[in-house]
């Protein structure tokens, strides 16, 4: 009885140690599989973790490529501003001034190379700097150096030192488009198309139209001709030598010119020659004079042609009046019907702009419009008729045998002749005027 109970007991005993085995296993394979999952997650957050810092490190290496970029463009935004050069540093991009490339009233203009290939047109001025050239340095850089435009030429620099004055501005390949215009003896330019023509006036007034409309303050050229539009290398234009330019802000509607005299003869609106204020339309009338010879090929005055079509503004104006503007366009010996439409277009245009009074010429923004066939074009009234024949040969020149008279609008003529700082009459103001045009035209035909 004793050893059945031992034996009852021992197997009880021995049951209880196997299921506490099993319990303890099945315990140990519950712990086991949380820990592993603990183990794969904090593997998995490991995982992530890194994958987050190798984003954020691409990230930042994009960061550090895109600021590049950034950082140089803002640097050529600063760098925009003209730099100013040293003498040494002139001589040397220019080898020693050794490449002319032309002379003008105020200096030689010599091709030049930058240190980081780009090439320049130095202009060296007159080591003798009078007031008038002071003045011409001084409105270049407060003018130009302030503006940047696909259709203005671009100041890269100066130099203003004991031996040395200039300015630096980008090289324009084709150079003006004055060589292309005229047919003078020996010359070897390309004969331009009349849409390489058109675009050329087209472009050079919106360069005008950004100084006059667009700039932080408002530029006057005063000295626009062919010879001061440039081209590139596709004949795209870039207005140039600001060296009779002035500065206005935008509510003073005129500006007051002090010397006289100003701009070239030929191109020059009549007030510059007055004393009457002068404004941006004065601009404005010397584009006009430059559609004229784009529209002929052909300088405004050429003895050569004969009389009647001496003066072609002129001749112009009387063609069209008589409704035989296909003469004027044939000038240009222009085919097609689009091409002889933008002809005419420029041909009333140019009409308009040279009008007397200033007030009757239009903006530079309306003059891009009508050039572009954005706007319509009244037709435009006489703008010569304050000239007069002449039997007498009262100028020398041959040029204009004419003279200013009053348009009879005494009214209108007064009220402009009070705003200036001269106090004379219509008569005397015409009489100056007479004078002044008759002196202008005969040192153009000399």
């Amino acid at each position: 009885m004793g050893n059945a109970a031992v034996a009852i007991i021992s197997s009880v005993s021995a049951t209880a140690t196997v299921v506490v085995m099993i319990a303890l296993i099945r315990r140990c394979r519950v712990v086991r599989k949380k820990i592993k999952k603990k183990i794969v997650k904090k593997v998995l957050e490991e995982i992530e973790r890194k994958n987050r810092v190798g984003a954020a490190c691409d990230a930042l290496e994009d960061v550090v490529i895109e600021i590049g970029p950034v950082e140089k463009f803002l640097n050529e935004i600063l760098n925009e501003k003209p730099m100013r050069f040293s003498s040494e540093q002139l001589a040397a991009c220019t080898k020693n001034y050794s490449s002319e490339l032309g002379s003008g009233g105020y200096g030689v203009v010599y091709k030049g190379e930058l240190p980081n290939g780009l090439l320049v047109a130095v202009k060296v001025l007159k080591v003798s700097m009078n007031k008038k050239v002071q003045e011409a340095f001084m409105a270049e850089i407060g003018t130009i150096g302030r503006t940047y435009h696909v259709h203005l030429v671009r100041l890269y620099g100066f130099c203003f030192d004991a031996d040395t004055k200039a300015l630096v501005y980008e090289f324009l390949e084709k150079g003006s488009l004055e060589k292309y215009l005229y047919c003078d003896e020996g010359s070897t330019a390309t004969r331009l198309e009349w849409a390489t023509l058109h675009g050329i006036a087209v472009g050079t007034a919106k360069g005008i139209r950004y100084l006059h409309e667009e700039c932080q303050q408002r530029i006057v050229h005063y000295d626009i001709k062919p010879a001061n539009i440039l081209l590139t290398a596709d004949y795209t234009p870039k207005v140039a030598d600001f060296g009779l330019a002035r500065l206005g802000e935008r509510e003073n509607t005129h500006m007051s010119l002090t010397g006289g005299g100003r701009g070239t003869p030929g191109y020059a609106a009549p007030e510059l020659w007055m004393a009457l204020p002068a404004s941006e339309k004065c601009d404005v009338y010397s584009f006009g004079m430059v559609l004229f010879e784009i529209l002929g090929r052909r300088r405004n005055y050429d003895p050569c042609q004969g009389e009647s079509k001496e003066w072609f503004p002129r001749w112009v104006w009387e063609r069209y009046a008589q409704g035989e503007i296909e003469d004027v366009v044939a000038c240009d010996g222009i085919v097609g019907d689009a091409d002889r439409e933008k002809a005419e277009m420029m041909c009333k245009v140019a009409l308009w702009c040279v009008q007397f009074q200033p007030s009757a010429r239009p903006t530079m923004s309306s003059v891009v419009r009508m050039l572009e066939g954005e706007m319509a074009i009244v037709p435009p009234v006489n703008p010569f008729h304050y000239v007069m024949e002449s039997s007498s040969a009262s100028t020398s020149s041959g040029l204009w045998s004419g003279t200013y008279q009053s348009s009879r609008d005494t009214t209108a003529r007064e009220s402009e002749l009070s705003a200036s700082p001269a106090a004379k009459s219509t008569d005397a103001m015409i009489e100056d005027v007479e004078r002044a045009y008759a002196s202008v035209l005969a040192k153009q035909s000399l």
